[in-house]
C-alpha cells in the first residue's frame, strides 16, 4: 500500500509541474482545438510507456547485479526528486508559450508530436526511473511494475486531456495562468519533502 502511495503522490506532482510536454500541449489546444490537442496529450501517454519499458528491465538487472549499486541509484533518484521539487518551487510564474507561428498541424501530427516530447524528454526519463528505484525491489512483481507504469502513462493522459480542454479556450488559458506561481509553489514544496523522506527511508 505504501508503494502505491508513494508512485501515485509522486506521479501526480511530476506530471503537473510544468515542462515541455505542458508548453506543447497548450500550444496545440489553444492554436488548433480541443481535439488536436487531445491527440498530443495521447502521444505524451504513449511516449512515457517508453522510459517505462527500459526502465523495468533495467531496475529488474540492477537489483540482480548489486544491491549496493540499486541503493546508490535509488539515493540518485530521491536527490532528482528534490531537485525537481527545487526547480519548480522557484520557476517563473508564467509560461512560455510561442503562439505566434501557426503551421499545418495534423491530427497524427499532434499525436507523433506528443509522443516525441515525452520519448525524448530528459525530465520524463528521470522522473520514470527515479519513481522506479523508489518503489520497486525485490518482491516487485512485473505484473506490479507494469501497473505503475501503465499507472504514469494514463495519469500524463488524463492531466494533458484537461489541459487540452482547458487552453482550447482562450478565458480558461488566462484563468488557469494566472494561478502558475502559487500551484508551482505547493508542488515543489512537496517534492523537495517527498525526496528527502524516500532518501532517508531504508
Amino acid at each position: 500500500m505504501t508503494e502505491l502511495i508513494a508512485v501515485a503522490a509522486i506521479t501526480v506532482l511530476a506530471v503537473i509541474s510544468p515542462g515541455a510536454d505542458f508548453a506543447m500541449v497548450i500550444r496545440n489546444s489553444y492554436l488548433y482545438g480541443r481535439t488536436t490537442g487531445l491527440m498530443a496529450a495521447a502521444g505524451v501517454a504513449a511516449g512515457v510507456l517508453v522510459h517505462v519499458t527500459y526502465t523495468m528491465l533495467g531496475v529488474g538487472l540492477l537489483i540482480a547485479s548489486s544491491t549496493a549499486l540499486f541503493t546508490a541509484i535509488k539515493l540518485v533518484g530521491a536527490a532528482y526528486l528534490v531537485y525537481i521539487g527545487l526547480r519548480t518551487f522557484f520557476a517563473r510564474g508564467d509560461l512560455d508559450v510561442d503562439l505566434e507561428s501557426k503551421p499545418q498541424l495534423t491530427r497524427f501530427g499532434a499525436l507523433r508530436t506528443g509522443f516525441l516530447t515525452n520519448a525524448l524528454n530528459p525530465k520524463t526519463t528521470l522522473f520514470v526511473v527515479s519513481t522506479f528505484t523508489q518503489v520497486v525491489g525485490p518482491g516487485t512483481s512485473v505484473w506490479q511494475q507494469a501497473g505503475y507504469g501503465l499507472f504514469m502513462s494514463a495519469a500524463h493522459f488524463g492531466w494533458f486531456a484537461l489541459v487540452a480542454l482547458f487552453f482550447s479556450n482562450s478565458r480558461l488559458r488566462t484563468s488557469m495562468l494566472k494561478w502558475q506561481k502559487a500551484l508551482n509553489r505547493g508542488i515543489g514544496s512537496v517534492l523537495v519533502g517527498l525526496g528527502v523522506t524516500l532518501g532517508l527511508a531504508r
